[in-house]
């Protein structure tokens, strides 16, 4: 089984499989993704991006300059998307697990509430 993925690079890969994107578009998805949760910062995106790029899970796809500003944009390769797929199916058994376990001790209509 791989290795599962922090929350980060999680979120980056989930941001990137909209398409390609810019760094900037990649901390704005993520903070709609986690409901402003999640905010990435600079050095915290980038170095989730340079670590993804080493593992051959993102690619660089082009750049441009806007207002006088680089803009580098990144996509997701194949294995990316295999990886991103495989870490969401991890996490859903995860939290069907977890539901199972609260069901069971009665303890899920205490955190909350009963439907």
């Amino acid at each position: 089984m791989p290795t599962p993925l922090g929350d980060v690079p999680y979120l980056v890969l989930a941001a990137l499989s909209g398409g390609r994107r810019h760094g900037y578009d990649v901390v704005r998805v993520v903070g709609a993704l986690t409901d402003g949760a999640v905010t990435l910062g600079a050095g915290t995106l980038y170095g989730a991006l340079d670590r993804l790029g080493q593992a051959g899970l993102v690619a660089p796809d082009g750049e441009e300059r806007v207002a006088g500003r680089l803009r580098r944009y990144y996509r997701l390769t194949d294995a990316g998307t295999t990886v991103l797929d495989e870490e969401t199916a991890r996490r859903e058994q995860v939290v069907l697990a977890v539901r199972g376990r609260l069901r069971a001790t009665g303890q899920q209509e205490e955190a909350w509430g009963s439907a």
